[in-house]
């Protein structure tokens, strides 16, 4: 049996609570979000989540706690610690998790694109504690990127470049606005205005547009590929334009964005004239040098034909010259929880 305690019921942890009863031989023993947390074995993780809402069935939420309490009352079984949070408190403690015996599987991107030192820390735990720590769903939500690249690299391929657009926001912003396609067209800002009120985006913009949910992806998938790179070593362009970023509050920049659409006109403009389109393009080299920032693609590229809010990678390498192309749905919580999902196998199929 595997048991499996959750630690963040945001929108990703309820979807989760939601899915995960369609796995045989694993149950949710545990889960706790910022206020409460419970520990109850033969409780199903729909009622866990109900629990979570009623003071007197929980504790007060204490994560060196509920940790605690999971590792001495579940000393059989294999022990899955899922953390759903974004918190890079929560992600320090992997390495520690890991040497208590359990296994780690997270969405959170903190552990694997913020300092390096604790990135080596949580790989020399996995391995020195036979534990895993897996995380497909920090990158393209439930697309296998992580899982490819970690097979390229393993079986001796060279990593000669990996480029993508790696932003569900970001892929709806630039697939709608910038197009070889007739259509009508229409401002950047409304194209943001949109998005902003359909959920698409972060709720300020300017979380999306500057580049550092990207990077952080960029990141990840470098050091999979063996680069010691850090968010500081990547090129990283910001397109929220400079006036707008010190603004104190998202209705403020959403008032004054329409005075800057003709700087954005005029650079689909002259992409329009190459018979190219704007994408916003994360890039790794298999030299560490990486980019995330908004690109010309040619009609013809795999990344003008995209639509939607899809993700698309493509990966060159020694064997594959011609890219190995990773795509589909990468944004949303339903697709999140099946990368999770799939993680949790690996381990009831590893461990």
């Amino acid at each position: 049996m595997m048991n499996v305690g959750l630690i963040g019921v945001g929108l990703v942890g309820k979807e989760l609570l939601s899915q995960i009863g369609r796995l045989n031989g694993v149950q949710v023993v545990g889960a706790m979000n910022s206020k409460r947390m419970i520990l109850r074995s033969g409780v199903s993780a729909a009622e866990i989540e109900k629990l979570l809402s009623q003071l007197d069935q929980t504790q007060a939420a204490d994560l060196q706690g509920f940790v605690g309490q999971f590792a001495s009352s579940y000393t059989e079984g294999v022990k899955v610690l899922v953390d759903c949070t974004s918190d890079e408190r929560v992600a320090s403690c992997y390495p520690e998790w890991l040497k208590q015996g359990f296994h780690v599987v997270t969405p959170n991107k903190k552990a694997f694109s913020g300092n390096l030192s604790l990135y080596k820390e949580i790989l020399a735990a996995s391995q020195k504690y036979n534990r895993f720590c897996y995380h497909e769903s920090t990158v393209g939500a439930g697309l296998p990127v992580v899982e490819t690249l970690k097979s390229l690299v393993q079986t001796g391929d060279k990593i000669v470049k990996v480029e993508g657009i790696f932003s569900g926001t970001l892929s709806y912003l630039f697939n709608n606005f910038s197009s070889t396609s007739p259509k009508e067209k229409v401002s950047f800002s409304d194209i943001v205005k949109v998005a902003k009120e359909k959920g698409f985006t972060e709720p300020d913009p300017r979380d999306d547009l500057n580049g550092l949910d990207v990077a952080r992806k960029v990141t990840i998938l470098g050091r999979i590929a063996g680069l010691d790179i850090s968010l500081e070593t990547l090129d990283i362009e910001n397109i929220v334009p400079e006036q707008l970023r010190s603004l104190g509050t998202a209705s403020e920049f959403m008032s004054h964005l329409p005075e800057f659409d003709s700087h954005f006109d005029q650079l689909n403009s002259e992409a329009a004239s190459q018979n190219q389109v704007l994408r916003y393009v994360g890039m790794i080299g298999g030299d560490g040098t990486g980019s995330v920032k908004l690109t010309r693609y040619s009609a013809e590229h795999p990344f003008a034909s995209l639509t939607g809010s899809d993700n698309i990678v493509a990966f060159t390498t020694e064997r594959f010259p011609s890219p190995l192309i990773i795509q589909g749905a990468g944004a949303g919580s339903s697709v999140t929880v099946f990368g999770i999902l799939s993680d949790l196998l690996k381990i009831q199929e590893r461990a």
